[in-house]
Parts: C-alpha cells; structure tokens; sequence
C-alpha cells in the first residue's frame, strides 16, 4: 500500500482526529462512566439510604468489573480491530447507565454500576493503544496526554449538570442526570464508529512523527512479544497499581468529604468539582510532552510528588484556602499518569504490543482502584472523616515516588 506522512486535503494528519474521537470516548467511558458518580453519590446515598461504606462499595463495584475487562480487552480488540470494540463497549457503558436510573436499592446499583465498569475498562484500553498505532515514541506521550483530559470535560459537565438537574428534580433529580449521561455515552459511541481508525494504513498514511526522524525504539521489537514475560511491564503496573489506590479515594470522596465534613452546599462542591474538570485539561498534554522531553521517570516523579501534597492538604483539615490549592494540584496533574503510562508501554515492547501491555499495567492498576474505594469507605465508617483515607492516598503516592526512581530506561530508547 502507498502511505504518506500527511492526509490529503488535511491541514494535519489524522492521527489528530483519532486523538480527539479518543478524547470523546475516553470523556465517555471514564469522565462520564466512572468520575460523575462522585456528584452523584450525595444525592443518591441520601434517596437510597447509603451508608459511606455502601458508597465505597459502589465505586468498588464498577472498578472490579473494570479489571474483569481489562486484562482481556486488548487482545479482543487487536482481534476484531478497535474501532468495532470500542463502539459496542460505550454502547455497554451507555445502556447501564441508563438501568442505573431506575435502581431501587444498593445491590441494584452495585451491579449495575459494575457492569459500567466493564464497559469503562473495555473501551479504556484499546484506546489508549491506538497511541502507539498512530504515533511514533517521540509524539506519543503529547498524543496521549490529549486523549485522557476526556475525562477533565466529563468532570466540568458533572460539576456543573448534575447539581443543577438535582435542583429542578429534586431528590430523585439524580435518575434524570443518569439518563442525561447515558445519552451523551451513547452519542459518543456512534461518533467513534464513524471516525476512528485501527491503523493509519487504513487512510494510506504513516503514523505521525515517522519523518524526519524514526525511533530506534520502535524498530527494535516489530514482531508480537509476550508482554507476560516482559518483567519491566509487571514493575510500571505496581506504579500504576499506587496511583489506581490514591487518585480514585480523591475522585470518588471529594465531594462527600466537602458537603459531609465541611459544611458546603452541593452546588458549591460541584464548583470545585468543576475546577478539578478545568484544571485537569493541561494535565495530560502538559506532562505528556513533559516526558517525552525529560523522560517517563521524570514525569512520573514529578506528578506524583503533586498529588502527594494534593492528598495533605486535604487530610490535614486546614482552613479553605488550603482546599483550593489541594484542588489546583490534584487537578493539574490528574490525568497525567495515565497518558505517561501509555506511552511508556510503547516505548517498552513496541507499538504492536502496546495495547496488550497496557491492558496488563491497567489489570494491576484496577485492583488498586478496587481497594482504595473500598478502604477509604470503610476507615470512614470507623472514623466518622475521610482525613484517614487521604493520609493513606498520601502515603502510597510517596511509595510510588520511591518506585519510580529506580525505574530503567528502554533498552533502545
């Protein structure tokens, strides 16, 4: 087949298109499918009467069906082609959604939520792999850093949406934000059927960044490896596995922690919230290109040094200035760990084997967001605060840091 660096009649390659339409569903499957529930947990627990264990639980429940999906959707995916298998799990994620509106009890939403979580993680990882298809080790971690601030959009439209329709609602306005959300997952879907693209052969083109200059790290390993044997995979997965523990006791309990402990309305938390949303739209790009300059190493450290304090700050209880800057840094750098992450498979085993090996770090990273949930929820019950749960988010993202220190460049890079 005859490729080209450019697309015709394009003022840039679409390598771009597939990182905006991966954006959508990452907005989709993640900012919509997993982050809204933090809103909506208040307004629910109060309607269904959920205990803060309970709630633990139901975020638990949707990241255990997220690591049901993830260790095997990379290569279902590399089987039936992305684009196909990305649109029936948004349509999974969309469709559970709306079932969620009309649960009665917390064993139906867990469920329910649950198999949100399965279509979360199904639609997660080929995604993320299409950055190694698309872009060369030099381009990749900008690529992908675009792609998961998704989830930054979803956060400002949950902050801002759902404690509006809660208002006009009232205590059951929480069924109509599900079924708002469910629509736009669903939206999604068919948007990314019609424009993503497996490879960049499929429009005759090269993948971008393969002129002038092609990475040495990209030509080392071009047949399939088994990303199983590959032991510096298992070691970025425990890294991911601490930020899977920390980030999510953040995103799931912010909020509740705001309106519960520290006496703010609903709308106000949604405004933080909101902020988390805004401030998480340079956190992908910006330290994804970071990495690609300074390295993953770097990048790592320096994220999870912010989160650090970020968690501090709000387990400490000082007064509100403090909060705000505990929103700044969580938010700055709340995606970035995860499109660092992306790239640095790729630069590991290759692009053809990327989407399998994030699958596996993201396999290991669930059962992190398995337990962080559900031990926070549970130090909560015991302790009557969330301050316990962020001096524990606190304590991993510094185990973390110490990891990444001692992390081994690629043999080719």
């Amino acid at each position: 087949m005859n490729v080209q660096h450019t697309s015709k009649g394009m003022p840039f390659h679409y390598g771009w298109v597939v990182v905006v339409t991966g954006m959508l569903c990452i907005m989709a499957c993640l900012g919509i499918g997993r982050f809204a529930i933090g809103m909506l947990l208040p307004s629910m627990a109060a309607t269904l009467h959920l205990t803060y264990s309970q709630m633990g639980f139901i975020s638990t429940a949707n990241f255990l069906g997220y690591l049901v999906s993830v260790i095997i959707s990379g290569h279902v995916a590399m089987r039936i082609g992305p684009r196909i298998f990305i649109f029936f799990s948004l349509f999974v994620v969309g469709i559970s959604m709306a079932l969620v509106s009309q649960a009665h009890t917390f064993s139906h939403v867990l469920l329910l939520y649950m198999l949100t979580g399965i279509g979360s993680g199904a639609t997660n990882v080929p995604v993320m792999g299409l950055v190694s298809a698309w872009f060369k080790a030099k381009k990749r971690g900008k690529a992908a850093g675009f792609i998961v601030i998704g989830s930054g959009f979803a956060i400002m439209l949950s902050g801002k949406l759902i404690p509006y329709v809660n208002a006009v609602g009232g205590s059951e306005g929480w069924r109509i934000s599900w079924l708002i959300l469910s629509a736009i997952v669903i939206g999604i879907a068919v948007i990314g059927l019609l424009l993503l693209r497996n490879r960049p052969e499929e429009k005759g083109l090269l993948p971008v960044g393969s002129e002038p200059e092609v990475c040495p790290s990209d030509r080392a390993e071009p047949r399939k490896i088994n990303v199983y044997k590959e032991r510096m995979i298992y070691y970025l997965g425990i890294i991911y596995f601490l930020f899977g523990c920390t980030y999510v006791v953040y995103a799931t309990f912010i909020v509740t922690t705001l309106v519960k402990e520290r006496g703010f309305s609903e709308s106000v938390a949604g405004n933080f919230w909101a902020w988390v949303g805004f401030l998480s739209l340079f956190s992908g790009p910006v330290f994804g290109t970071l990495s690609d300059r300074l390295g993953r190493k770097a990048g790592l450290i320096t994220v999870f040094s912010l989160q650090t304090v970020s968690y501090l700050l709000v387990a400490s209880g000082l007064p509100g200035i403090f909060l705000y800057l505990s929103v700044f840094f969580y938010g700055i750098v709340a995606w970035s760990i995860p499109s660092i992450m992306a790239a640095a498979v790729g630069d590991y085993v290759g692009a053809r084997n990327a989407a399998a090996a994030f699958g596996l770090i993201t396999f290991i990273f669930g059962f992190g967001q398995i337990s962080g949930p559900a031990v926070a929820g549970i130090l909560a019950e015991k302790t009557g605060s969330f301050s316990i749960s962020f001096y524990m988010a606190a304590g991993f993202a510094g185990a973390a840091i110490l990891l990444t220190a001692f992390l081994k460049k690629p043999q080719a890079a």
